[in-house]
């Protein structure tokens, strides 16, 4: 027996010996790159790529061709599949205990012949699927889903590795029936590539392995996190062939042998007692607790070890949904490919699936998104424009994001949309375009496209609309005043409040306009709400009458109404400023215009006297009656050259006035004292003006400084209704105050305890480390120093004080 062990070990020895001579023996033919081939060589390694993040998509895309060559070949050579089952793609990242790591990235496409690892691999900007292509039939269609003639993209892979190792078997045909496994290998630096004999055999069945020995640099690609970055950002979608990547992961399971001898332990520990004891007690009874053994066996933790689970996980089964038809994909997938997508935890308010054609001949298909909200930095930075979820793909491949000059406007850069093109100009590294006009078209398309989403939900889905005026409202008045194009479409979503219903599109208002009426009415406050300007001074009558009044609460409210001027020709009109025309003055009858000049010529005295006081105090340039009040005493307005108090607002939080001061100080006091005749009040005033003793007279002071009193709070009461700061606000309330003591029998002159404790004496002295520079230990982290304290409470709120465990009742029945 111990002669056959010896001879079986021996013989073991030699055939390892064996081995190992004929290993070393493989012939390896070695091939020098043409001179212009290994230049171009190096410029693909070092200057071609901006970003090496490439090359495992390069590499993807080029297993993509290997596989769909065979599944093309198949139609005609069925036995092309034979040698491997199943067509995907794996992805392996490996690290010894050196700190080397390296990535295998196997495929079992059509592989390649010695001849055509050569040829392919050896030759730059050679692709074997160029070659496939120009042979395939023109009626072949699925030829058209191959990404092919790139040419570069082997190259990349150096980007991240010293030395690359191509293993190869061709699949079994009627030319080679009995294909053999090579292997291409060169490394970064060197001017040649070998191509030999695999010395461990077939071990790929049918296929391509690439192996990578990455550069200590790139050791990073050997995290399975990073590479399911990679594949997610550029290849999820570029293959309709599963990708798996090789994982492990820890897991602690039960340890049966060291069960196994913990039950034999306490078996043996329990016959043990069992023999003391009756040795002991011959005669006495023994009554055994089977129950407690049971509980403790049951109350026993088991021991747990540690093992290492292996698991290929499949990172491409999120479906390109864009490619099938709309009608056979469901709302719930729409949306998990939104949230997987676009990293949104939020669902869409809605999407638009389609397909079309740029206009010279490069078809695509897209899906734009409506988001549910907008990023919190969309109106932090106004003038920012970054379209940044435009993802660009050709034939399933990502390209870019980036569309540069050509990117979205302002108010549609929040859109999220994936489009897909056939082809297009790409640079030789795949990484740019060549051609900027497909960008271009692709801008003008998205938001035609994006503004018929949005017109069709406006007038079919009411509710989804609301939300999306929510959302979107104040971006629709941002797109009319900055997208000139496409203003008119835009001013059609735009909403607004009125004196008369919550939301009115301008087309509505017009349904809604009365005879005669030639001209768009609105109020625009900025900060105020619709509830708030409906109280307004300047829409009295307005609202009385029957109009309509937009209401503008929002600050790009009236930015958009001063750039879109007039809508289907009917200008607006701001009821803030003089000149109100309700459109029917025509029409009134002659005892109305008769009153009206019966009261223009009895409030004369009034109105001259009150001209000669507010432009004294510059509150306004002049006094008119009204013919927009109906129950206030009176209100400021402005001229139709001057400004309003929300334009003044405006204006003056973009500092414009700085640069313009003049014209600033001219405007704003280019306003108009716009009295009601039929105000008690006035009718008052008037009385009192006309009580004034006439210029021959001798003047009575205290009469014309009580009256001028009154006239001051009522101008000044004016202007802050009306919106207007106050000319001298210190004066104002004084005023105010004297007003109040009167009314509450106070002496005017009573004066007010003024004392106050003094402020300590002067002290120049500085502290003796004032100049020391700030010490760095006052931001050291205070970690270890923080503790926390946790006490338990009742429902009644009392403090639950800690009982030893020994100590406690066990109640819980």
């Amino acid at each position: 027996m111990r002669l056959l062990y010896t001879l079986v070990l021996t013989l073991s020895v030699f055939a390892l010996y064996v081995f190992a001579q004929e290993t070393s023996d493989v012939p390896k033919q070695r091939h020098a790159y043409q001179s212009d081939v290994a230049r171009l060589r190096k410029i693909v390694i070092n200057s071609l790529y901006s970003h090496r993040d490439v090359f495992l998509r390069e590499l993807i895309s080029n297993a993509n061709d290997a596989l769909e060559k065979l599944r093309l070949t198949s139609l005609t050579e069925p036995e092309v599949l034979s040698g491997a089952d199943i067509m995907n793609i794996t992805i392996k990242a490996e690290k010894d205990d050196h700190g080397n790591g390296r990535i295998i990235i196997r495929d079992t496409g059509i592989g390649m012949t010695p001849e055509e690892l050569a040829t392919n691999l050896g030759t730059l900007a050679k692709s074997g699927t160029s070659e496939f292509l120009s042979k395939a039939e023109s009626d072949t269609t699925g030829t058209g889903n191959l990404i092919g003639a790139f040419g570069l993209g082997f190259y990349s892979s150096f980007l991240v590795a010293d030395r690359v190792e191509v293993a190869s078997v061709a699949a079994k045909s009627s030319k080679n029936p009995t294909p053999a496994q090579y292997i291409f290998s060169s490394g970064a630096e060197e001017n040649s590539f070998e191509i030999y004999p695999d010395p461990r055999g077939n071990t790929l069945g049918r296929g391509t392995e690439i192996t990578l020995y990455l550069k200590p640099d790139a050791l990073e690609y050997a995290d399975t996190h990073q590479i399911v970055e990679l594949v997610n950002k550029h290849s999820s979608f570029s293959t309709s062939f599963p990708i798996y990547l090789y994982t492990t992961r820890t897991e602690m399971v039960p340890d049966e042998e060291a069960e196994a001898e913990a039950k034999a332990a306490e078996e043996a520990k329990s016959k043990a007692d069992e023999l003391e004891n009756a040795e002991s007690d011959e005669d006495e009874a023994i009554v055994e607790d089977v129950s407690d053994e049971k509980e403790a066996e049951e109350k026993r933790e088991p021991k747990l070890k540690p093992i290492t689970v292996e698991e290929w996980i499949h990172l491409n089964s999120q479906p390109p949904i864009w490619m099938r038809d709309p009608k056979t994909v469901t709302d719930e997938e729409y949306e998990n490919f939104y949230q997987a997508t676009f990293k949104d935890y939020q669902k869409p308010l809605s999407w638009y699936h389609f397909s079309g054609d740029s206009g010279h001949g490069v078809s695509f298909r897209s899906i734009i998104y409506i988001p549910s909200r907008l990023d919190d930095s969309y109106w932090q930075n106004p003038l920012q424009s970054v379209t940044k979820d435009i993802r660009l793909m050709v034939k399933r491949v990502f390209i870019t994001s980036d569309l540069g000059e050509d990117a979205l406007p302002k108010w549609a850069n929040w859109v999220k949309v994936v489009v897909d093109a056939e082809d297009l100009p790409l640079n030789v590294s795949r990484e740019t375009l060549q051609s900027t006009q497909f960008l271009k078209q692709l801008k003008n398309i998205i938001l035609k496209r994006l503004l018929q989403l949005l017109t069709r939900i406006s007038e079919e889905d009411p509710e989804k609309w609301e939300k999306i005026q929510e959302v979107y409202g104040n971006v629709f008045k941002l797109g009319a005043v900055e997208d000139y194009k496409n203003r008119e479409k835009l001013a059609t979503l735009v909403r607004f409040a009125t004196n008369q219903r919550n939301s009115t599109s301008l087309d509505d208002y017009l349904q809604n306009k009365k005879k005669g009426q030639s001209q768009i009415f609105y109020l625009a406050d900025m900060g105020k709400t619709p509830s708030e300007l409906a109280k307004s001074v300047f829409i009295e009558k307005l609202h009385a009458r029957g109009y309509e009044v937009l209401l503008l609460g929002d600050p790009l409210d009236e930015v958009f109404i001063t750039n879109i001027r007039r809508w289907k020709t009917i200008p607006f009109q701001d009821v803030a400023k003089a000149g109100l025309k309700f459109g029917d003055e025509d029409m009134d009858p002659e005892e109305e215009k008769e009153e009206q000049a019966r009261l223009t010529e009895k409030f004369k005295p009034l109105i001259e006297w009150l001209r000669k006081e507010v432009r004294a105090k510059g509150a306004a340039r002049d006094v008119v009656i009204s013919n927009r009040l109906v129950t206030s005493s009176c209100a400021i307005v402005a001229d139709e050259s001057g400004y309003t108090a929300n334009l003044e607002k405006l204006i003056s939080s973009s500092h414009a006035q700085q640069n313009h001061k003049h014209m600033w100080e001219f405007a704003k006091k280019q306003k108009v004292l716009e009295i009601n005749p039929r105000s008690p009040l006035i009718e008052g005033l008037l009385k009192r003006v006309e009580q004034l003793p006439s210029e021959e007279e001798e003047p009575d002071v205290e009469a014309e400084e009580e009256l001028k009193e009154v006239a001051t709070v009522l101008v000044d009461g004016a202007l802050v209704r009306s919106g207007f700061a106050v000319t001298d606000s210190n004066d104002f309330f004084t005023r105010v105050d004297r007003i109040l003591r009167r009314s509450l029998g106070v002496s005017e002159t009573a004066p007010t305890d003024t004392t106050v404790k003094p402020a300590p004496p002067v002290d120049p002295e500085l502290p003796a480390n004032a100049d020391a520079p700030e010490s760095e230990d006052d931001f050291e982290s205070a970690r270890g120093q923080v503790s926390w304290a946790v006490e338990e409470i009742d429902e009644f709120g009392n403090v639950v004080q800690e009982v030893p465990v020994e100590n406690k009742r066990h109640d819980e029945l």
